[in-house]
């Protein structure tokens, strides 16, 4: 999982705040461990998550591709709308700076079965999707709404590559403009408390409607949503069983109050 890793400060509407350990490599990583398939994030922090590969981890989450140098973390400062859409976002990128060099290292040197790519700022998507299609690997990348339209149009030429694709029902709508979606495998569409649609070559072949309840904390979940479809999928499970698992583990994520962060 190529992406960031770094500190989180979530606001919502009845003044909670949170600070999290969160990033989308970290929380795609999370889920795809704890659905029994070794993961690797590859990201680059900074000295104040020193304390990161200390925590108590589940087995199958390989942190050796998260690199440390010196200077502060990627931090994210984000705000929900009442329906959990982001409102608002601001980004002191950090350690995160040095991502594009890091992945594009590990991808020389590492062979594994599937590659995903969180397409996020300040990461090069281009670069690190142009070398994955090169070199024939198999991948499936994701998106953030701040930044949908920038990367989407980046990772354009190499999506028809791609074997899945996860978006939420707004960065779809950017996605259908900027690309034929005919064109694309895979593509899952979350739309928070609404249902989640997988399409094939832009057909509709499946829906699953998450559980109602309470929602503590809605960072992560569309990364949880795809690193279990993904760890499903890989061990042979079929589409519709996956999605399924996919939803109910992302349901549980909207539920727990996260990864607390704790200054070293």
């Amino acid at each position: 999982m190529i992406g960031n890793i770094s500190i989180d400060t979530t606001r919502y509407p009845n003044g909670r705040t949170h600070v999290l350990i969160g990033g989308a490599a970290l929380h795609v990583a999370l889920a795809t461990a704890h659905a029994e398939t070794t993961a690797h994030p590859i990201a680059v922090i900074g000295a104040d998550l020193a304390r990161l590969h200390a925590r108590p981890w589940p087995e199958k989450l390989d942190l050796s591709h998260v690199a440390s140098i010196a200077g502060a973390s990627c931090r994210f400062d984000i705000t929900y709308g009442a329906d959990g859409q982001v409102m608002g976002l601001t980004a002191a990128y950090g350690s995160a700076a040095a991502l594009t060099a890091h992945a594009l290292a590990v991808l020389d040197r590492s062979d594994c079965d599937h590659w995903h790519v969180c397409c996020r700022r300040p990461l090069d998507v281009g670069q690190v999707l142009e070398r994955l299609v090169m070199a024939g690997h198999p991948f499936s990348l994701d998106f953030h709404l701040a930044s949908a339209a920038e990367q989407i149009h980046a990772a354009k030429s190499a999506l028809p590559h791609a074997g899945a694709v996860f978006v939420n029902a707004a960065e779809y709508q950017l996605l259908d403009d900027l690309v034929a979606v005919n064109q694309l495998a895979t593509v899952i569409v979350s739309d928070g408390p609404r249902a989640v649609t997988l399409l094939r070559h832009g057909r509709a072949i499946n829906t699953e409607l998450p559980r109602s309840g309470p929602v503590t904390e809605v960072t992560g979940a569309g990364d949880t949503l795809a690193g279990t479809f993904l760890a499903k999928v890989l061990q042979g499970v079929a589409e519709q069983e996956a999605l399924a698992s996919a939803v109910t583990a992302a349901t549980h994520q909207a539920r727990d109050p996260g990864l607390s962060y704790e200054p070293p």
